[in-house]
């Protein structure tokens, strides 16, 4: 039988964990009323539940070949870009907020799935993630209204930090490039070709919308998904749109999907 002075022991250890665990997890952000309006589609004061002025949300991708960055069988992350509703951006929009730790705030958070999959899936081709983790949180999450500090009732630390990384990995699972387009028999071939428009029909099924898609010396090499969104970009109802401003620089035929090696 263990001694009353091991049990308290035991159950003080108990306590200081779960206390530990409770203060890194993150809290929900604010939470929206129903009827929130669509980004770039109404108005709000309320710029904790109305992404504003960044209201269209761009997922963007890379299918990097020359160095090959990421798994054989799937895109990987580039980022995800708040624009305003025409094509135009805001940047780096709150030094205060500019961080040079991300696996470091992942870590503290209790995160370690989310930190695996960046490891994974949002990879540099120059082999430096952390600093391009960093460059797209500093440039492009701190844009993000919803995600702001105030938007937090019990605010932890850096908590939008983590939330704008987990957004983005989860649309990046969501949409699946890779596999999409291995349903429709778009694979990737040394000696394949493809036109635009079987590309963009495959997208479309799955998306609901075209996307953009640009290409490097005629090979496949990025895409962008465009939505809006109802509520908070950490929580809210992401409604898939057209794309805005650039359209594809892929030519309409001939486009080639280079294997990874």
């Amino acid at each position: 039988m263990p001694s009353l002075r091991s049990s308290a022991i035991a159950l003080l250890c108990s306590q200081l964990f779960s206390s530990a665990v409770s203060i890194s997890l993150a809290k929900p952000p604010q939470e929206c009323p129903a009827d929130s309006p669509l980004s770039c589609q109404g108005s709000s004061e309320d710029t904790c539940c109305f992404n504003t002025p960044g209201g269209l949300l761009l997922l963007t991708q890379f299918w990097d070949t020359d160095p090959v960055t990421g798994p054989a069988d799937s895109w990987t992350i580039h980022g995800l870009w708040p624009d305003n509703c025409d094509g135009t951006y805001e940047s780096n929009c709150d030094p205060s907020r500019e961080y040079s730790n991300i696996s470091a705030i992942i870590e503290g958070h209790g995160k370690t799935e989310l930190l695996n999959d960046l490891n994974t899936f949002w990879k540099d081709y120059e082999g430096d993630d952390e600093s391009f983790w960093e460059h797209e949180w500093n440039k492009h999450g701190t844009c993000i209204s919803t995600m702001e500090v105030d938007c937090y009732p019990e605010y932890t630390p850096q908590e939008e930090v983590v939330d704008y990384f987990q957004k983005t990995v989860d649309l990046f699972k969501q949409v699946n490039t890779y596999q999409v387009l291995a349903d429709a028999g778009i694979v990737p071939d040394e000696s394949k070709e493809y036109d635009l428009s079987q590309i963009q029909e495959a997208i479309s099924a799955q998306h609901g919308q075209e996307v953009i898609v640009n290409c490097k010396s005629g090979e496949l090499n990025e895409l962008w998904y465009f939505w809006h969104v109802k509520g908070s970009a950490q929580t809210g109802e992401y409604v898939s749109t057209t794309p805005a401003g650039a359209s594809s620089s892929c030519p309409d035929s001939g486009i080639k999907y280079v294997p990874k090696k």
